[in-house]
């Protein structure tokens, strides 16, 4: 039996559930799954090795950050087949988010709306969930940690709170992400402007530098920024980017414009909305972001990838890596063989 006729059969039973509640018997359901074996019977995609930011990616497809939380399911999320699993977006201390309910499926859009607010166990449990993964330890594949700022630290000490995550998670990661792209903790998206950006990449820059020799290994770092910014902006922060030598950029983050799902149940809960509606916001960001870097910056297009097809027009509009999230949700894993292959295709 498929991989994709199991999860056609599994998924009304999960659509019944609050979206949330079916996260939380998924995740670990999958982890039972993996250590009793059963996920090396799923297919997986073809090798197509790409090298982005000095490390080699085994296949173009990953998972974005934030069904992941905090790294307890590395290892089954893995076996999916994906080329990069990317977990976070952890804080320096636990916190327990936004109050319940927090996320809303809208299913006549292919969309998801979420205010989940950065809930995670902190980064000492973080990188401790890192360490005990086989994943992690038999160094099966690339590993990107996603790091934020707590709710209750104040946007002028943000910084703060990025550079004692980088210095917690740096040995432990393939990459680092830094998001500064979530609509979910207040005041946050304001790092996107211009000086506050400089002043942010300027200290992670150098204590970039000060790791790598502390470490004796280069551990590349990509910003995450939002859909929902004008080409001055995206100008700005190509700018920013290319003068503090950051290594890639991952585009985009989720949402918080509305008009594809005006008038649906659930269209105008607050929050981030992803899913296919923000898939062309996230490719124009792309294709004027190529505009700006050219070669200079790798791109990591995520945003509404429901099919190969949509994975294909992501690495067209100037990505050299893509990541999905939603469109697993609602297509489950067939989704990242197909994306793959249809990238390989495309060649």
């Amino acid at each position: 039996m498929s991989d994709q006729l199991l999860y056609s059969l599994a998924r009304p039973f999960l659509f019944f559930m609050d979206p949330e509640s079916a996260h939380d018997l998924t995740l670990p359901g999958l982890k039972r799954a993996h250590n009793m074996g059963l996920t090396r019977l799923l297919p997986k995609p073809a090798a197509d090795p790409r090298k982005v930011m000095g490390i080699t990616f085994p296949n173009p497809v990953g998972l974005a950050a934030g069904l992941d939380k905090d790294g307890r399911y590395i290892d089954g999320l893995a076996s999916l087949g994906f080329g990069s699993i990317e977990i976070g977006t952890v804080t320096p201390r636990a916190q327990a988010g936004n109050p319940k309910p927090r996320m809303f499926r809208l299913p006549q859009a292919n969309a998801i709306i979420n205010r989940m607010g950065f809930n995670n166990g902190g980064v000492d449990a973080f990188v401790a969930n890192v360490q005990a993964s086989r994943f992690y330890q038999e160094k099966q594949g690339v590993l990107g940690l996603n790091i934020g700022k707590n709710a209750d630290t104040p946007i002028e000490k943000a910084a703060d709170d990025y550079l004692l995550c980088l210095s917690k998670v740096y040995p432990y990661a393939s990459y680092v992400t830094v998001n500064i792209s979530s609509p979910n903790t207040k005041n946050l998206r304001q790092l996107q402007g211009a000086s506050e950006l400089d002043d942010l990449l300027s200290k992670l820059k150098d204590a970039q530098q000060r790791l790598a020799d502390q470490h004796k290994r280069y551990v590349p770092i990509t910003l995450k920024i939002a859909p929902d910014i004008d080409s001055e902006q995206i100008k700005n922060i190509a700018e920013s980017l290319l003068r503090h030598k950051i290594d890639g950029v991952i585009a985009t983050n989720t949402t918080i414009t509305r008009d594809a799902v005006k008038g649906l149940q659930h269209g105008e809960e607050a929050g981030g909305l992803s899913g296919e509606p923000v898939f062309e916001l996230s490719n124009k960001v792309v294709r004027a972001l190529k505009s700006e870097l050219g070669d200079a910056l790798p791109i990591i297009g995520v945003g509404g990838i429901f099919s190969g097809q949509d994975a294909a027009a992501k690495m067209n509009a100037g990505a050299s890596l893509v990541q999905v999230y939603s469109g697993l949700i609602y297509r489950g894993p067939a989704l990242v063989r197909e994306c793959a292959l249809a990238i390989r295709n495309n060649k």
